[in-house]
């Protein structure tokens, strides 16, 4: 059984509009989620003493979302991920968008999916929140109906997303959650074990933007798919920490992609999606400058995302093996429908159990 209430979290300025909680609450898992660029602003689970802890970076006021932060718990888009320069070409036409991340486009450009009001429908279990993106909006071309869904079940969030477009576009949605399974505030996750099943991933130039290939996991840092304990595998490896796609082999049905144990807590992350690719970020760029819930300051490599997406500046490399399921270009009524099911729904499952 899950319960679903809704509540006023803050006001924007200026008039701008006002912003809602709504609580999804099973025996397992409770949720928060505002209709302020669909933040998950809280996701509470048990231990295995039976002890409820915050998982989830974020704020406890509206204040804290409204500041330059990085998009804890929010829906990106329309493109998650680097672009590359900020620019592509699509239907022989070159668009530019804006430029906020070093040389290139990230999660949607300066005002993306995350720092806008959506309209929310209250369901059974859960609740969809909606928003038209305008042609132009951000530099990219034609109008964008989305759809978002949250439903909880059990100890199991889903997240759904979908989305309708009067013209070729590229579209790439994924939700920005930092988690850290010992509790929000906790001073890092190198005592989190990791799993990812994926045979390969995507290097990355100095700017982050893959170089174009696609290189096999097997005898690299990246290998993930038996468990490492993430302090111990970045010290070994002397790696900065992750921010890198991990291949996956996209499907029209949810499969299992990623998972995270904390041995202290008992608690699990499970990670399922159609999605091709699954961006893990270990919050490399977190500096302990904001602070968060309960006062808490989030310092490097204090939470981490697994983001399950298309595959990063795919817009730009539409060359074997990287083909138009990675791509994430949708056009109108037919395309949508057809693509609805495979890669723009993209049917993440995450899962809370006790271990």
């Amino acid at each position: 059984m899950v319960s679903v209430t809704r509540a006023v979290f803050g006001d924007l300025p200026l008039g701008a509009g006002t912003v809602e909680k709504f609580q999804l609450q099973s025996d397992q898992l409770r949720v928060d989620i505002i209709s302020w660029g669909c933040t998950i602003t809280g996701l509470e689970v048990k231990d295995r003493q039976g002890r409820a802890s915050d998982l989830v970076l974020g704020f406890a006021e509206l204040e804290g979302y409204l500041q330059k932060q990085p998009y804890f718990g929010a829906v990106v888009g329309r493109v998650a991920n680097r672009i590359a320069k900020g620019t592509f070409t699509l239907d022989g036409k070159e668009y530019q968008l804006a430029i906020n991340n070093g040389p290139n486009s990230l999660h949607g450009g300066v005002r993306g999916f995350d720092k806008v009001l959506w309209t929310p429908q209250v369901l059974s279990n859960g609740v969809e929140f909606s928003r038209v993106s305008p042609d132009g909006e951000e530099g990219y071309p034609g109008e964008l109906k989305v759809w978002v869904t949250y439903t909880l079940d059990g100890g199991e969030l889903v997240i759904n997303y979908r989305a309708q477009a009067s013209q070729a576009t590229p579209v790439n949605l994924t939700n920005h959650s930092y988690f850290n399974l010992a509790g929000q505030g906790s001073p890092n996750i190198y005592d989190h074990e990791v799993t990812i099943e994926a045979d390969a991933f995507l290097p990355v130039d100095e700017t982050l933007i893959p170089t174009g290939e696609v290189a096999p996991v097997q005898g690299t840092a990246f290998d993930l798919r038996k468990p490492v304990e993430l302090g111990k595998h970045l010290q070994e490896f002397h790696m900065n920490g992750f921010d890198h796609n991990f291949c996956l082999k996209g499907s029209k049905e949810k499969r299992f992609c990623a998972r995270v144990h904390h041995a202290g807590s008992g608690r699990v992350l499970e990670v399922y999606t159609t999605q091709p690719g699954v961006q893990f970020y270990t919050g490399n760029f977190l500096d302990g400058t904001l602070k968060g819930k309960s006062g808490a300051v989030y310092p490097k490599h204090s939470g981490f995302c697994l983001e399950t997406q298309n595959w990063p500046d795919a817009v730009n490399q539409l060359t074997p093996p990287c083909t138009a399921q990675h791509f994430g270009v949708y056009r109108g009524h037919l395309a949508h429908s057809a693509c609805r099911q495979r890669n723009l729904s993209a049917l993440i499952r995450q899962q809370m159990v006790e271990k």
